[in-house]
């Protein structure tokens, strides 16, 4: 099949609408359940193609969580600690498969952007990788093979509408690609740029110590952004995406944006988090709402002092005070960054700072480079230059 009709396409007005292959080849996909539609479709391949590239990056099985045409979350299949499984609410005796912990981490990265996310695996969907996305919102998945018990645990999803495609592993894309865009036709080379370790070696700090870990924390960075909407950031640790600043103007905003959501990961990581007493029977998406107004100062006074609090927890919590943010996130280290363009200034490096950064990754050539440079002297972090400018749109 060389064609696929869809029911619209980004808008209910934007009709006819379909996916289909030039010169009468056959799709590269095969739809198993459900009906993906236009934003789907664009979800998923974007997402396949940073999945396949962080597994041929890394070796090690990857997943993806997108919405609206950039990852909420991207992680490789490293085993998820016991504060990893309280945070992303698996069972403590649930068996995982590397490929089911990828996804566990890929959605954990912003729980909240990612309600109603793609799912994006690089390896077989496994039962165990099913279960958890049994109940989790999200709109569909993209893997190269499924178990027999894996699609029958997805295809009871969503009342039986859940969206399951299989893309072929082995498809390449040609290497120049089209696209219209009011009537008028572009043209460009496919973004082929192969990012591993040798994009890092270019060390332009006095802090020259890069750790294996952080290499591979800075290459998932790297690839996340080079399918993410343009200008962005993005801040990894222990193998995951854990704030992703996507399509802003300003290249400070995408650092405050990715930074405060890293912070917000980091913050459910305190001890007064991990001790919320929440209702029996509460679902996950309430949960992940709970938390983050709890998170937040304002939002967290009013609930508080409104007693909104017995509707999700089971006593009332203690507050979480700025000053305790503060020093939590200020004990913080070990944290990756990089970022699609070069930095113009040292207000990125210190934004960066702020949320445990050690490590960063750009393309340099801003005329301000030295003045970049020195403010991470002054910390001592290391950045390399990469070269290597990642736009995405």
């Amino acid at each position: 099949m060389n064609e696929l009709e869809l029911k619209y396409g980004c808008n209910p007005n934007q009709k006819p609408a379909s996916i289909f292959m030039k010169g009468g080849k056959d799709l590269p996909i095969t739809v198993l359940n459900g009906k993906p539609g236009y934003i789907n479709f664009m979800d998923a391949l974007n997402a396949w193609q940073l999945v396949r590239d962080l597994k041929a990056a890394t070796g090690l099985p990857a997943a993806a969580s997108f919405k609206h045409v950039s990852p909420a979350g991207a992680a490789v299949g490293l085993p998820l600690s016991e504060t990893d499984r309280k945070i992303y609410f698996v069972d403590e005796s649930a068996e995982l498969s590397p490929i089911a912990c990828a996804y566990i981490r890929a959605r954990g990265a912003d729980r909240l952007c990612s309600y109603g996310d793609w799912a994006a695996l690089s390896d077989t969907c496994d039962a165990a990788t099913a279960e958890y996305l049994k109940y989790e919102v999200s709109d569909g998945v993209i893997a190269p093979a499924y178990t027999d018990e894996a699609l029958e645990i997805l295809k009871a999803k969503k009342k039986g509408n859940y969206n399951v495609v299989q893309i072929d592993p082995e498809y390449v894309c040609d290497p120049i690609e089209e696209r219209d865009i009011f009537g008028i036709t572009f043209k460009q080379g496919h973004n082929d740029c192969k990012i591993d370790a040798a994009c890092l070696q270019n060390l332009v700090t006095d802090c020259k110590e890069l750790p294996d870990a952080a290499k591979t924390d800075l290459i998932i960075a790297l690839i996340t952004l080079k399918y993410t909407q343009s200008n962005s950031v993005c801040y990894v640790k222990d193998g995951q995406a854990i704030g992703v600043g996507a399509g802003q103007q300003s290249r400070i905003h995408c650092t405050r944006l990715a930074g405060n959501k890293a912070d917000n990961w980091l913050l459910r990581q305190h001890p007064k988090v991990l001790a919320l007493d929440f209702v029996d029977g509460i679902r996950r998406p309430d949960r992940d709402n709970a938390i983050d107004i709890y998170l937040s100062e304002d939002e967290c006074d009013d609930v508080l002092r409104d007693g909104a609090w017995q509707t999700v927890f089971k006593t009332r919590p203690e507050a979480l005070t700025r000053e305790e943010k503060k020093a939590w996130i200020a004990a913080q280290r070990g944290v990756s960054c990089a970022s699609d363009a070069f930095f113009p200034f040292g207000d990125n490096v210190e934004r960066a700072r702020r949320s445990g950064v050690e490590y960063i990754a750009q393309p340099g050539g801003s005329i301000r480079d030295d003045h970049v440079i020195m403010t991470c002297n002054k910390y001592g972090i290391a950045m390399a230059f990469t070269n290597q400018r990642l736009f995405h749109h």
